[in-house]
């Protein structure tokens, strides 16, 4: 068994490092071979999806005090992911694809794995003072809000999982995230574990907020004296996130084989870059994610808008105008010149009204054009066009409200509301949305009544965007390759 130069990996490679001649010269990961023995468990997570395990798991990975800080983590609504991660000790390999070729490395930051279901399993690890923190990583919807941002008191599942906590606090069964902070924080209250922070991971402004907003909706739900004690004993913690991290492929699995002779049906792809931006105090502590290259600050907010407005946003109008134009990925979008010029005036739109030095706005942009054109990130537009309805309206509104404002019509932000309706009227990319039957009925009928509509729905009332929007929803139809 020779080491190569990947991170991580005692490495067993077919003569010439090619890729054995058939699976049964594979092997798989496990922590008598590939990376660190398992941690103590001292953080807990919700949300196994690639993002979470290419951003914060590769910074707990990297973090100096590594050895000390284990994360248990919890799946979404599929099990799936969990029992393959069993397999393999909870690593899985991180495939770095930059310009000078794909890195693979193993990540041995997950010491346990479990089904969203194994209630007893999360009741378990925050009934222990060890554990200090819960990050979270599960899409804008996952956090059970309503139009107005507080919990969604409607919902069936939300009120499904209210009426389990009140029959029984320490065993009700629940199913939505609010649900199982709520569940989670009831038992550390009943066993004195002491005090805790929460980490959303999510690319929802104010993120930190969000959550203490939600969970304290619920929890004054489900127990009156609840709410008293989070706030004497848990932190909510505001992030800003990013690394652009597409679904694995085939070709991603095949890669990490030919180099490293590994059968890992877990491999996540992503690019080199990476950043994590965090405000809020860690009254249990923390790993030392800063000497991974994490940031904290006093106020994350200039970073979460320069990073929504700039990255998110321009996502959002390459995946639905490009895919509008028969583009598939990030890297196509951003090479055709009709598309890059569509970017590059969205965010002349919005960079007026960042809270940042100009030139740091250019530098952004500069590095965004770069990360867009990396060929080897698949990024499909397809993923990035899901839940519209969560998205657009905290990407692409406020920039077209602060132009409204100022006398403008913007045609960067503009464009990306048209290119919505176009989604929603099912061109381009098909939607995905939690509120799909709600958005893309809005948006059917004649065009200036669908364009109308949605404008409503986001709450804006001027006929000089109406107008806008119309004809670049003509515009998009009309450039349209199928």
């Amino acid at each position: 068994m020779t080491t190569d130069q990947t991170t991580g990996y005692a490495a067993r490679l077919a003569p010439g490092g090619d890729l054995p001649s058939s699976s049964a010269g594979l092997r798989r990961l496990g922590r008598t071979t590939d990376g660190r023995s398992a941690a103590p468990v001292r953080i807990v997570h919700l949300g196994v999806g690639n993002f979470f395990r290419a951003h914060a798991a590769w910074y707990t990975e990297h973090a100096s005090d590594a050895d000390e800080w284990g994360i248990a983590a919890f799946t979404g609504r599929s099990p799936a992911i969990a029992e393959s991660l069993a397999r393999q000790d909870g690593l899985y390999t991180l495939l770095v694809r930059g310009p000078g070729g794909a890195r693979p490395e193993a990540i041995s930051s997950l010491s346990a794995v479990h089904a969203a279901d194994d209630l007893d399993a999360l009741r378990d690890y925050l009934s222990r003072p060890e554990v200090a923190v819960v990050t979270s990583t599960v899409t804008e919807a996952g956090y059970c809000r309503d139009a107005s941002g507080g919990l969604d008191l409607g919902a069936a599942d939300v009120c499904s999982d209210v009426a389990a906590l009140r029959a029984d606090p320490q065993h009700g069964v629940v199913t939505t995230t609010p649900g199982r902070l709520v569940a989670g924080l009831l038992a550390r209250r009943e066993s004195g574990a002491g005090p805790l922070s929460l980490v959303p991971n999510d690319n929802v402004p104010d993120n930190g907020a969000m959550v203490a907003g939600v969970v304290g909706d619920l929890a004054a739900l489900v127990d009156t004296s609840l709410p008293a004690w989070i706030d004497a004993n848990v932190s909510f913690v505001t992030t800003m996130v990013d690394r652009i991290t597409p679904r694995s492929t085939d070709e991603d699995r095949a890669e990490v084989a030919r180099q490293t002779g590994i059968d890992d049906p877990d491999t996540v792809p992503t690019e080199p870059f990476s950043e994590w931006v965090l405000a809020g105090s860690f009254p249990a502590g923390r790993p030392a994610w800063d000497s991974a290259g994490a940031t904290f600050v006093d106020d994350v907010r200039p970073f979460e808008t320069r990073k929504l407005w700039l990255l998110n946003g321009s996502h959002s109008l390459m995946a639905y105008a490009g895919s509008i134009l028969g583009h598939e990925t990030v890297a196509e979008a951003i090479a055709d010149p009709v598309v890059r010029s569509w970017v590059e005036q969205w965010w002349d739109a919005a960079a007026p009204h960042l809270d940042l030095p100009a030139a740091d706005v250019v530098d952004y942009r500069r590095a965004l054009l770069d990360r867009y054109g990396n060929p080897h990130i698949r990024h499909l537009l397809a993923q990035i066009a899901a839940d519209g309805s969560q998205k657009v309206p905290i990407r692409a509104l406020p920039v077209l409200l602060a132009e409204l404002e100022e006398g403008r019509v913007a045609a960067g932000a503009t464009r990306i509301v048209a290119a919505w309706v176009a989604h929603l009227r099912g061109h381009g990319a098909p939607v995905t949305d939690a509120a799909a039957d709600e958005v893309t009925s809005l948006a059917q009928g004649e065009p200036s009544a669908a364009v109308r509509a949605v404008l409503e729905h986001l709450g804006v009332r001027s006929e000089q965007v109406a107008s806008a929007v119309e004809a670049q929803l003509a515009d998009l139809l009309a450039r349209e390759r199928r």
